[in-house]
């Protein structure tokens, strides 16, 4: 059996810098959470079919886990590949909620295309490994290199290293589920063209604790929380006092 931790995440601060070619751009500061983290094994198991369980209501074709699988099956045209999973299953067992702004599912994929990577000795470097897995969806670069602390530009797929300690987060997620696609289609429809790029000059360069504990106000700090409470009004009236905004929500962090 073959283990590794999908860690999630939280964006200290997300600004929109543009948006062209249907996507947005961006300048982020996203931060591995030790304390939060799917599991995902390779276990033995005769199976006619690529096979993964745990992860209950996602229909397997909708699934980033098959998703990458297919992707890497695609790029390396390895048989050793395919037959690997005829005997084993994949087995999540996941502790990220989904639709939370933490890059749960991204994470996942992520983690899996790394083990596989490995395990079947497919031989991607893995800068290759970030450009394939932003084929699956945008934060999957920052999971792929693996760094705890990163700026995030582009599209998604620009991850520079940020070099400073992890912090001690709390996390707490509504019972509200945010659709990613909805809260950017609401940034574009609502805000989009209020952004300014002046405002947040410099932000990459500083800590992270010193961006919480110096801008403090998580809708300045998070441009997709003021789009978030507009496409769900709930968020508002239960956001906690004195907590920020993870991604496209609807997670808040705080420090502990």
């Amino acid at each position: 059996m073959y283990t590794i931790d999908a860690y999630a995440k939280v964006n200290i601060f997300l600004k929109i810098t543009g948006h062209r070619n249907g996507y947005h751009t961006l300048l982020s500061r996203f931060m591995q959470v030790e304390s939060l983290y799917d599991t995902i094994q390779l276990t033995p198991s005769v199976c006619e079919s690529f096979t993964i369980e745990g992860c209950d209501g996602v229909p397997i074709e909708s699934n980033t886990i098959f998703k990458a699988y297919h992707l890497l099956l695609e790029h390396a045209q390895n048989k050793i590949l395919s037959e690997f999973f005829h005997s084993h299953k994949v087995v999540v067992t996941k502790r990220i909620p989904s639709q939370a702004g933490l890059g749960g599912g991204s994470s996942d994929a992520a983690a899996f295309m790394r083990l596989v990577n490995r395990v079947c000795d497919l031989g991607i470097d893995t800068d290759e490994l970030a450009s394939l897995g932003s084929q699956i969806g945008a934060d999957l670069p920052f999971f792929i290199y693996n760094y705890p602390s990163a700026n995030v530009t582009g599209f998604g797929e620009i991850v520079t290293p940020f070099e400073e300690s992890l912090l001690d987060l709390e996390i707490f997620t509504p019972s509200i589920g945010c659709d990613t696609t909805l809260v950017y289609k609401t940034f574009k429809q609502h805000l989009l063209e209020h952004i300014s790029l002046c405002s947040f000059v410099g932000w990459e360069k500083l800590e992270s604790r010193t961006l919480l504990e110096t801008i403090a106000d998580p809708i300045v700090l998070n441009d997709l929380y003021a789009a978030a409470r507009i496409a769900y009004p709930d968020l508002e009236s239960i956001s906690p006092t004195g907590w920020y905004f993870s991604g496209s929500g609807s997670s808040f962090f705080r420090l502990k």
